[in-house]
Formats: structure tokens, C-alpha cells, sequence
């Protein structure tokens, strides 16, 4: 009864990318820094000493960080991995969610997605002009690349008080629009950002995302699960796809529905963290069928920690994702194939606060699966491992 469970640790990358000097990049290692900062005791807030993730590292995620950059992360050092275990690089022109999922699914992004400037406004003045007109709103704040967090805390109290969305882009081909649920409206903030997906898909923007949160002054901000992303739709020919046209589902655990644009799930589980997306991961081990693949993302990797620059955070929930990871193997079926990898990299210990270029770890495991080194293959490779155990054709 073959199965797959693909993990994607948003953000977890090891460095290396032959082109990262390209988007400023060079040098940056999400897994090494963060080993290294620990190692010297510069991630004591929460946690202790070495990075701990004893379980990642038997299946080969230190051997990965050596074969993706040459480097040696203090701490991990299996010798002999009891799991398949390699790199992925990426041949899609961006550091991106969007890029990297499509990619792994087995769809590099040939397209130019559009950025924004790093300006103020970031964004044109005719499509927001329009959004404001058809969204019925007094205007909008921020119109800036900014960290979500820090922006709904610098205008949070504004927004409340005139009504005007807060409007930020990344270095992602991304806009976001931040509202209060309550003062604002869930509905109408969902509603605001379905006419923003309007106007700017056409400029080859690839997400609009909804950013609900809550609380009445900064410090106590906080954003909501209700999340939602509008992205555009994949072409045909992803491993989602293939799943479903062989008569097979896909279970998405996480945002991997809004990054595929809904195209080919069979359905979603959310949560309202990383170790509730865990339990989800774990529950499908009980309820998927043969040809089923379980696609999930964790994401806190990515929005708590590396945009926020956080190293003993990010270590702490890499610790709490391998702590938990036996569970996770000892569901395994006859049959079952895991995979565990990143789709870019947001080293913590870098400037500023966006994605890295970076490879990203491959690991692999399952009953009756031997060890073995994959090298280092294209992130569409990973594609090419699920429809080869799941017996897909295109």
C-alpha cells in the first residue's frame, strides 16, 4: 500500500546555492548558523547548549549541511545516516514559497514573477486606486516592504481608528493586507483581497494574502489562523495532479492549499501551529489510502523565526519538530514513504528580514528503506521520488 508524506520545514535551508551571490545571498546557511550560534551560546533564550535534533540528524540532516555547503554544523555529526539523504537546489529565479513548492511539486517556475520596489509607496498608483475604489475603503497604510508583525504593531492603532487596511509586500512576489477581525471584518478583509487578487495577478503577482489579527494596542497584536492566500493557480503537471488523475488524493496539511490555489487537494487541515499541523500529519498516517500523498508545510519555521531573526526561537522549534518525529516514523506503514525538505531558506543570523538563497536538506525515510546518499538533485527531484513510489506516470 504505497503512501507518501512530504514535509515541507518552510525555510529550514543549508546553504550552498551556487547562485546565492546573485540575490545577495552568498554565505548564507539557514541550519549551519543557527548550529554554530548555539554551539557558542548565543540561543539561550528558551533552550540550551547545542541544538538538539538527534532524530533529523540519524536520517541525515547534518550530512546534508556538509554536502549542500562543505561545512561542518557543530552538533550534527551521525556518521552513518540510517535514511536516504541529499540537497535540492533550485532552478526557479526566486527565493520564494510560491517558487519553491511548485518546484518541489515538480514545476520549476519558468515565469518572471513581479516584485515590488523597496520604496514608499511600494506599490502602483492605478490598481491601488482601484482597490480602494471597489473595496470601498477610506485608503490604505504602510504601502511598504515590511516584517507583518512590526507593521501591525506600527499601525495597528491608525487602522483601527480610520478603517484603511495595512498594506506590506516582502521580497516574495507578494501582497499582503493586514485588518482587525473585529473592527475591520474577516469577510470584508477576505472580500478586500479577492479584488486585490483581481488587480494585481495580471502584473504576474504571485500572492495576495489575507492577515487577520486581534488585540487593541501594540505589543498586543496578534495575528489569527485565518490567514488566507489567493495565489495564482500552478500550471499543469504537478505531482498534485498526478496524484489525483491516477484516482489518488492529496491530503494538504498547512498552507499548502492557498500556495497550489486549491488546484488538485482532495481537502485541508489547518491549525493553529506547527505541533497542531504535526497532529493532523500524524492522524492521516491512520486515515490516508494506497496512492495517497500527505503534503504538508510547516510553517513557523519561516513566519516566527527567520523573518523575525530569532535564532534561539528558530532552534527551539527545530528541536520541538524532532522531539516529535518518532511518532511520526513509528506510524510508518509497509508501503509508506516520508520526505522531509525546505522549499528556500530565512537564515536568522543574516540582515534584514527576508527569504536566503539557499539548497535546502532532502531526507527520506520508510520501513524497508535502505540508507543511501541522493547527492545533490533538483528540487523537482522530489517530485520525481513521490511518483516513483506512488507508481505515477505523467
Amino acid at each position: 500500500m504505497a503512501r507518501v508524506f512530504l514535509c515541507v520545514l518552510d525555510s529550514v535551508g543549508c546553504g550552498g546555492a551556487p547562485d546565492a551571490a546573485l540575490y545577495g545571498d552568498e554565505g548564507a546557511n539557514t541550519l549551519l548558523h543557527i548550529a554554530e550560534a548555539c554551539d557558542a551560546g548565543r540561543a539561550e533564550d528558551g533552550r540550551s547548549g547545542s541544538l538538539k535534533v538527534p532524530n533529523l540528524d540519524a536520517l541525515g540532516l547534518g550530512a546534508a549541511i556538509t554536502l549542500a555547503s562543505g561545512k561542518v554544523a557543530p552538533g550534527l555529526s551521525a556518521v552513518s545516516p540510517i535514511g536516504r539523504w541529499g540537497a535540492a537546489q533550485e532552478v526557479s529565479a526566486g527565493k520564494d514559497t510560491q517558487s519553491g513548492h511548485w518546484e518541489l511539486a515538480g514545476v520549476p517556475v519558468t515565469r518572471d514573477w513581479h516584485y515590488f520596489p523597496r520604496a514608499i509607496p511600494a506599490f502602483p498608483a492605478d490598481p491601488m486606486a482601484e482597490l480602494i475604489a471597489r473595496a470601498g475603503i477610506a485608503g490604505t497604510l504602510a504601502n511598504c516592504h515590511a516584517s507583518g508583525t512590526e507593521v501591525i504593531d506600527a499601525f495597528g492603532l491608525e487602522h483601527i481608528a480610520t478603517g484603511k487596511p495595512i498594506v506590506y509586500t516582502s521580497a516574495d512576489s507578494v501582497v499582503q493586507i493586514a485588518a482587525h477581525e473585529t473592527h475591520f471584518g474577516l469577510e470584508r478583509l477576505l472580500e478586500t483581497c479577492r479584488i486585490a487578487a483581481e488587480l494585481f495577478h495580471p502584473l504576474n503577482v504571485g500572492r495576495i494574502i489575507a492577515r487577520p489579527f486581534v488585540g487593541e494596542a501594540p505589543g498586543g497584536f496578534t495575528r489569527t489562523v485565518n490567514r488566507k492566500d489567493f495565489a495564482i493557480a500552478p500550471p499543469d503537471g504537478t505531482i498534485c495532479d498526478q496524484v489525483v488523475a491516477a484516482g489518488g488524493a492529496v491530503h494538504a496539511v498547512g498552507k499548502i492549499d492557498d500556495i497550489f490555489a486549491h488546484k488538485s487537494i482532495t481537502d485541508v487541515s489547518k491549525g493553529k501551529d506547527d505541533m497542531a499541523l504535526f497532529d493532523h500529519v500524524l492522524a492521516w498516517t491512520g486515515k490516508a489510502g494506497p496512492g495517497h500523498l500527505v503534503f504538508a508545510n510547516f510553517i513557523e519555521f519561516d513566519s516566527l523565526w527567520g523573518h523575525r531573526r530569532n535564532v534561539s526561537g528558530y532552534a527551539r522549534a527545530l528541536e520541538a519538530f524532532d522531539a516529535r518525529l518518532p511518532e511520526l516514523i513509528g506510524r510508518m506503514r509497509d508501503g509508506d514513504l516520508l520526505i522531509i525538505t525546505a522549499d528556500h531558506g530565512n537564515d536568522p543570523t543574516w540582515a534584514g528580514t527576508d527569504h536566503t538563497r539557499e539548497r535546502v536538506p532532502v531526507l527520506v525515510a520508510g520501513p524497508g528503506i535502505e540508507p543511501a546518499e541522493l547527492g545533490i538533485i533538483p528540487f523537482a527531484g522530489v517530485a520525481e521520488m513521490v511518483a516513483s513510489h506512488l507508481a505515477l506516470s505523467k
